[in-house]
């Protein structure tokens, strides 16, 4: 026979269960001892950033003052804000490598950005993975070449004297002129950026694409979905959160167009056409002494840049992705 319910049981029966208690959070000399090996092996990494990267940061205090390298950086006068004068007065110099910086930083995202992950399809779309071995064994080589070798190779395909112009000289066609002429240097260096660095992009995005369920490629199938269908609706949903977080932090980089490229072939073409903010930095500190100023711009393209990385993860968070941190 059923015992009639008490008052207590009728109330605990009534009022919802309890949440879990939250998990004790532990300190931080509990935590050293548990993940003392694994804090040993990033030991090393972390004291290389911080040596090579943070501590560097320091010698930013020369956009301050009037430094010579003869002087050193406590014993150069401070000159506040002078060096920045360059950049206020649109000096002439300025103005032509930023102009061609944000030139080529523009052709760069629109056209470069986006042909590692079009690579990416074709080759996961490849049903032989021998094949696709090979496809890749032969994209990831030029991503390990110095830009000395990648513009001499260019050199000797694309000059005066090259592969190029001499087959069509055989034929009795006079090319056009691409290495050394200002007017397609631009076009010139995305074909470089796009050669050496393509098929290394593109494992970035392999990746993501192996982890996508292939159930939905088969439910889209059968709810009579076509392959661009299937790529729109499946494929690059799959890639929009390392798209995203990869283009945050491009945009963080945008104006670093290739110093040593565009160094190695600017003699050819001249300044006008060649010169853009990290070269205008070298010209004018290393080469030119010049270096208060120098320091100046270099000092402002990084600010623009971490402006940049705010902003976008910022807008990143309004549609919904994670970006680079939340």
């Amino acid at each position: 026979m059923a015992l009639p319910a008490t008052a207590e049981t009728a109330n605990s029966a009534a009022s919802p269960p309890s949440p879990p208690a939250a998990p004790r959070r532990r300190s931080w000399r509990t935590r050293l001892r548990h993940d003392w090996m694994l804090l040993a092996l990033a030991a090393p990494g972390a004291a290389v950033v911080v040596l090579f990267h943070y501590v560097p940061l320091l010698g930013n205090v020369i956009a301050f003052k009037d430094y010579q390298p003869y002087l050193g950086i406590t014993s150069a006068p401070w000159v506040g804000l002078d060096n920045f004068r360059v950049i206020v007065t649109w000096d002439p110099a300025f103005r032509n490598a930023l102009l061609n910086t944000v030139i080529i930083a523009l052709i760069q995202v629109i056209f470069v950005f986006p042909v590692p992950i079009a690579l990416a399809l074709v080759l996961n779309s490849l049903t032989s993975e021998r094949i696709k071995r090979v496809v890749q064994s032969v994209l990831y080589l030029p991503h390990f070449m110095s830009w000395v070798i990648v513009v001499a190779i260019f050199q000797q395909m694309l000059g005066g004297s090259g592969l190029l112009h001499t087959w069509l000289r055989t034929k009795g066609i006079e090319g056009p002129v691409i290495i050394g002429n200002p007017d397609m240097f631009k076009e010139l260096i995305t074909a470089q950026v796009i050669w050496k660095d393509t098929g290394w992009g593109t494992i970035l995005f392999l990746a993501p694409l192996s982890r996508i369920d292939l159930s939905l490629y088969e439910a889209a199938a059968a709810d009579g979905a076509s392959r661009m269908r299937q790529l729109w609706h499946v494929t690059l949903p799959g890639l929009r959160s390392v798209i995203v977080l990869l283009l945050i932090l491009k945009l963080g980089d945008v104006l670093t167009v290739g110093f040593e490229q565009i160094l190695l072939q600017q003699n050819a073409v001249g300044v006008d056409a060649s010169e853009v903010l990290d070269t205008y930095v070298y010209n004018n500190s290393v080469i030119g002494g010049n270096w208060g100023a120098s320091a100046a711009v270099g000092l402002v393209k990084g600010v623009i840049g971490v402006g940049l990385v705010l902003t976008a993860n910022k807008v990143a968070h309004m549609f919904g992705e994670r970006g680079v941190y939340q």
